[in-house]
């Protein structure tokens, strides 16, 4: 199969309206929830990405049945599920997977998978998810690339402290609490809207959980959970994504569908940048979010934190609209030393750009890019070099965009809404 690549011609002007789509991180939990029942689940509102077919798919050779009832409303049944036909190739392709390990367990008491991939953005043990299921008493071997998990009858222990705050660590001890018919006290716990979403479906289908949102989780299972029907919350990364995309082209561009309370640090950040932007009141929590052009923007530093600091998902927009404002800019992520691996390719298209160490780098704004012939290492890399190509004077082509592909719903149909000469080649 040819590789896909994207090619822009930089330098257009674009306005107008760019729709959210569902919450990619917040779809593994709630999909992989449906492996925890033998009754039929009902999962509305997916998005069309390349992690969540992978997961489908994965869902499949374990005999679980996956049936597309309209265009973006899956029926998962899980009754005859067989882990030992999982096709352990495929939980290789995305970092979500992980997530398989807590309902399996809790399902089956047992589960052997290899070590899940994704994003080449830096070392990304689950030292966390094997620890927290050490202290419930698991007995944990790892053979060549796999780990084989079991555990006991009795558990060991009903309060679980993480070794750090992990999203997908929390969504694995959630997972596996699930069918326990006692209450496990989770501590260091994150509290992002992945972990939030999965709380609200799990008390669908019968488990109580108290402290969503805060660092210690209550949750309280039972040996039999029952079906769910739910509309998964949008994506507040793949909106601030198109928020901060507005702010590098100065187009009027408004983004419809953000979950504002998810956003609400990241937005107060960019307003003390000097974003102008207007929220537009929907229903709930869901705003709209009308970004205007701005001028005289200045961000100095900024660094990746916890929900609900600034979202490390952002950080690598962020850096392109660090290349258009005035000054110099410290961009900080104390996670992933390779998360900042993107910036290689601003370089090429004549960012003026210092590394100071793995997690830090300087960026001299205001710089005039040009169009490179790049790759794409990861998928929020590869989103923010895509929107340096659109400012770019000149062609630029992205390369390996399969990485974007997993994570953002057929992007260069939606850009060229907006006014965006882009295409899709091979």
């Amino acid at each position: 199969m040819n590789e896909e690549a994207l090619l822009i011609n930089g330098g257009k002007k674009l306005s107008g309206e760019i729709e959210v789509m569902g919450s990619k991180n917040a779809t593994f939990g709630v999909l992989i929830s449906a492996l925890l029942t033998d009754d039929d689940c009902v999962i509305d509102n997916i998005p069309l990405i390349e992690d969540v077919f992978r997961l489908l798919e994965i869902f499949e050779s374990m005999n679980v049945k996956v049936e597309w009832i309209a265009k973006r409303k899956v029926r998962i049944n899980a009754k005859n599920i067989n882990p030992n036909k999982i096709n352990k190739d495929l939980v290789l392709k995305f970092r979500g997977s992980v997530l398989l390990f807590g309902a399996l367990l809790a399902r089956f008491g047992k589960a052997s998978l290899p070590q899940p991939g994704g994003c080449v953005i830096g070392v990304r043990p689950i030292d966390t998810h094997m620890d927290a299921f050490s202290q419930f008493g698991a007995t944990i071997k790892e053979k060549k690339k796999d780990f084989k998990i079991i555990m006991p009858k009795e558990i060991k222990d009903n309060v679980i402290i993480l070794d750090e705050l992990s999203v997908t660590a929390t969504s694995n001890v959630m997972l596996f609490s699930s069918l326990l018919d006692e209450q496990i006290t989770l501590k260091v716990a994150d509290g992002d809207y992945q972990n939030q979403e999965l709380a609200r479906v799990l008390k669908k289908m019968g488990v109580k959980v108290s402290g969503a949102g805060c660092h210690t989780l209550k949750i309280k299972g039972r040996k039999k959970l029952k079906g769910f029907k739910h509309s998964l919350m949008y994506d507040p990364t793949e909106a601030g994504t198109f928020i901060i995309m507005a702010l590098v082209v100065k187009g009027d561009i408004t983004v419809k569908n953000v979950e504002y309370p998810f956003l609400e640090y990241a937005l107060k950040k960019l307003e003390d940048y000097g974003a102008n932007f207007e929220i537009i009141k929907r229903r709930g929590d869901l705003v709209d979010v009308r970004v205007l052009p701005s001028k005289n923007m200045k961000i100095r530093k900024i660094q990746a934190l916890p929900f609900p600091g600034f979202p490390p998902d952002l950080l690598s927009v962020v850096g392109v609209l660090a290349t258009q404002t005035k000054g110099t800019t410290l961009i900080h992520d104390p996670l992933y030393e390779g998360r900042l691996r993107y910036m290689d390719g601003l370089t090429k298209m004549g960012a003026d750009i210092f590394f100071s160490d793995p997690h830090r780098a300087l960026i001299n704004g205001v710089k005039k890019l040009y169009g490179a012939d790049m790759g794409s290492f990861d998928l929020r890399g590869g989103a923010s070099l895509i929107i340096a190509g659109l400012i770019a004077e000149g062609q630029t082509i992205i390369r390996n965009i399969y990485q974007v592909d997993r994570g953002y719903e057929k992007i260069e149909e939606r850009l060229k809404k907006l006014g965006a000469d882009i295409e899709r080649i091979k």
